[in-house]
């Protein structure tokens, strides 16, 4: 595996990125996307050597489809 779909999380309150892995329990967080990917590298990099590298990659779940579809969750909570 050559690449890695992660997460970016914004902190809207405090500022910052969370970034992390779908299905792995590792999480880097720092001021800039870059900082919290390098973060999340090294939180990685601690699940292998704890885990071993075949269970990170059995928690590896691609999605078949990522789909954005128009939804307004203000709407529904009026129903």
């Amino acid at each position: 595996m050559e690449s890695l779909t992660i997460e970016l999380i914004p902190d809207l309150e405090q500022g910052g990125f969370t970034a992390r892995v779908p299905d792995i329990p590792a999480y880097g967080e720092g001021e800039t996307e870059d900082e919290a990917i390098l973060d999340l590298k090294e939180a990685l990099i601690g699940f292998i050597e704890a885990f071993g590298v075949d269970e990170a990659m059995s928690r590896l779940n691609s999605p078949l489809t990522i789909r954005e579809i128009p939804l307004n969750l203000l709407e529904l909570n009026r129903a």
